[in-house]
């Protein structure tokens, strides 16, 4: 699996607290090895965000990410809590 990432999640990212960094680095590593673990909550999108993906960092942060050809390549689009990203 090869992940890249959009200037804007890269943004998003810094910008969380730093345990909350280092929770979503742990999430990454699972989603790298096992996309659809269920510890992630792996699922389609709908509405506005149709053809997208997300998975769970906490209960209430998201990564939403786009994937292409059965997860070869992944693009972050956008990481935050549900009300941020789903507004």
């Amino acid at each position: 699996m090869m992940i890249r990432s959009k200037k804007l999640f890269e943004k998003q990212f810094k910008k969380l607290p730093k345990n909350l960094q280092a929770k979503a680095l742990q999430k990454i590593e699972i989603f790298s090895k096992t996309p659809m673990d269920k510890s992630l909550k792996n699922h389609a999108l709908q509405g506005k965000l149709k053809g997208l993906r997300a998975f769970s960092v906490t209960g209430d942060v998201r990564i939403i990410f786009q994937e292409v050809d059965g997860y070869v390549i992944v693009l972050f689009i956008a990481i935050g809590s549900h009300s941020q990203l789903y507004e």
